[in-house]
């Protein structure tokens, strides 16, 4: 018997009838002795129509008052399922992020997990039940309603496992597991049996949708042995998905790359013409940081004038915001000739574990755009990854040539 979290998203209980297929899954995982915890996202789409709502009633709604209406979402989901369940003669309970008491700091809308009282489950999960935990939600310490941001319900899943300590946590969505890039865009993408935490976390920061960038980093932290899967096969598959490990697979050192990722919601601002001096990179960005805004790459291109040009990308959704709060800090923290931006950009990366022992990864990418005609705006780096922003409009070309030139469509060879 084992301990497990499974958490689904908003496509894997988007319906009635999906929200019975998930009570069939679950039904068979209690029937073999687990005690469960399950995590669920509201249906699909819901969130979404909440939150137009309230855009409705005000262009800058208050975030806290946001996370009411949004938490409202997750609440029907939990009811649903639990009501499900017991139909099919299945003891179960739900529970709020409130009601479990998942304790989070007071950032509205972006709140992260300070803690979580695991004894209320405990003692459910002592007594036979399936406990149902309302995921994207908990409280702060003055009992207010706090969200986690968008794919919170995957932090709240691997979150209750590492409080739990769970033997897995099972993280259910519309794909079978993690593949080498985006099936849609090439259909020769492979699913990967396992990967590791560093390239999961990789590819989450850079564009996978799979799962939430948060989710993986709790993984890592706490240990927790998590795995990708789809709810949209037969209930009573026993399909093993894409394991998430810290174990580096046998065949790494042959699979060089291990993915493709991708982002399209991102968009460029370059201050140009900056003073050159020490504190010109805070004068720029720390306005940025003070709004809440996530900023990702960054560049600076020094001059021969004693002037730099500073460049850096933000999500498109935060763009005209950022552009604003430049403009208004643009005389009082720093002098700039021009602020320009480009909403039409997108970040393609290669990640692989395997590049720390191979060399001419970069050397390769660079070419095989080149040899296309796209364009480099920006590069960003680390052990296990190369990064370029480009024209959006090359996006699916670039993705396609680069799962061709690293054969990302072959399994590594058994020999390896």
């Amino acid at each position: 018997m084992a301990l497990i979290v499974q958490k689904y998203g908003g496509t894997s209980v988007g319906s009635t009838d999906r929200i019975r297929n998930v009570a069939r899954r679950v039904a068979r995982y209690h029937r073999e002795g687990h005690q469960l915890v399950i995590v669920v996202s509201a249906m699909s789409g819901e969130t979404n129509r909440l939150l137009a709502l309230a855009k409705e009633l005000s262009a800058d709604p208050n975030p806290r008052e946001l996370d009411v209406v949004a938490a409202t979402g997750e609440q029907v989901t939990i009811g649903l399922l639990a009501i499900a369940l017991e139909a099919i003669g299945i003891k179960a309970r739900s529970y709020t992020g409130g009601q479990v008491k998942v304790r989070t700091d007071s950032a509205f809308t972006k709140a992260r997990i300070q803690s979580i009282d695991d004894a209320a489950m405990r003692a459910d999960l002592g007594s036979g039940t399936v406990v149902i935990v309302a995921g994207f939600q908990g409280v702060d310490e003055d009992g207010n309603i706090t969200t986690l941001g968008r794919g919170g319900s995957d932090t709240s899943g691997v979150a209750l496992a590492a409080a739990l300590k769970a033997d897995e946590c099972q993280i259910y969505t519309d794909v079978d597991g993690v593949y080498t890039t985006d099936p849609r865009i090439v259909p020769e993408a492979r699913r990967l049996d396992t990967v590791t935490f560093e390239e999961m976390l990789e590819m989450a920061s850079l564009g996978s949708k799979v799962l939430q960038i948060r989710s993986v980093e709790f993984a890592g932290k706490y240990n927790v042995r998590l795995r990708v899967l789809s709810s949209f096969e037969d209930p009573e598959a026993t399909s093993q998905g894409t394991l998430i490990t810290y174990e580096e697979d046998k065949h790494m050192e042959k699979a060089t790359i291990s993915g493709i990722a991708f982002n399209r919601d991102e968009a460029k601002i370059s201050v140009m013409g900056v003073e050159d001096r020490p504190g010109i990179a805070y004068s720029i960005l720390g306005p940025i940081a003070a709004a809440n805004i996530d900023v990702d790459m960054i560049v600076q291109n020094i001059g021969a004038s004693g002037h730099t040009d500073f460049s850096f990308t933000v999500n498109r959704s935060e763009y005209q915001k950022a552009l604003d709060v430049l403009s208004r800090e643009r005389t009082k923290a720093f002098k700039a000739r021009e602020i320009i931006g480009d909403s039409r950009i997108c970040k393609v990366s290669v990640v692989g574990i395997g590049m720390r022992s191979h060399t001419g990864i970069a050397s390769k990418m660079f070419k095989a755009l080149a040899d296309e005609g796209i364009n480099i705006q920006m590069i960003s780096t680390s052990e296990i990854k190369i990064s370029v922003v480009i024209d959006e409009k090359y996006l699916e070309l670039a993705v396609r040539v680069l799962h061709q030139v690293f054969e990302l469509d072959k399994a590594p060879s058994a020999g390896a």
